[in-house]
């Protein structure tokens, strides 16, 4: 036994050393993966020029009262969008199709969406970079820049 309790010593330390290693590299490894969400958030800011509020509001765009059934059909979501356009070209272009295309897309986007996506900020932005491709694929000219969630509500019914 006196000849075991060496060994015993040196695997129970080199136990508590690996845990410990564990303890320590996880959270940093984790932490480099949350700092990928910021750096594509960076980058989606660079693409959209810094503008003043006058031509912020040249090249934006809004659709209230977006009311109708999640995925989840016990709940219902009543929403405000804003969209921020490339130019104020596209916004014409985006005024004009705005009831007929893109109202459909967020009402059918929001019915293939359960409750739970939408309940953190991070889901809300998972939804708007959702928003933002269909909507870019069903412009006639120009870009959308980016779509923000407005105003807000989620009720079980």
């Amino acid at each position: 036994m006196k000849k075991m309790l060496p060994w015993l010593i040196t695997i129970l330390l080199a136990i508590t050393l690996i845990a410990g290693a564990a303890f320590v590299l996880i959270p940093a490894l984790s932490g480099k993966k949350s700092e990928a969400t910021p750096n594509a958030q960076a980058a989606q800011a660079e693409q959209l020029p810094r503008l003043s509020a006058d031509e912020l509001v040249e090249v934006s765009s809004e659709i209230t009262g977006i009311k109708t059934n999640l995925a989840d059909a016990d709940y219902i979501v009543q929403m405000n969008l804003s969209f921020q356009l490339n130019d104020a070209k596209a916004k014409e272009s985006f005024e004009k199709i705005k009831d007929i295309s893109i109202k459909p897309i967020v009402i059918q986007l929001l019915a293939d969406t359960k409750p739970d996506e939408l309940r953190t900020a991070k889901g809300r932005d998972q939804f708007s970079d959702k928003l933002t491709d269909l909507i870019n694929k069903s412009l006639p000219e120009g870009h959308l820049g980016n779509a923000k969630i407005t105003d807000f509500l989620l009720a079980a019914i």
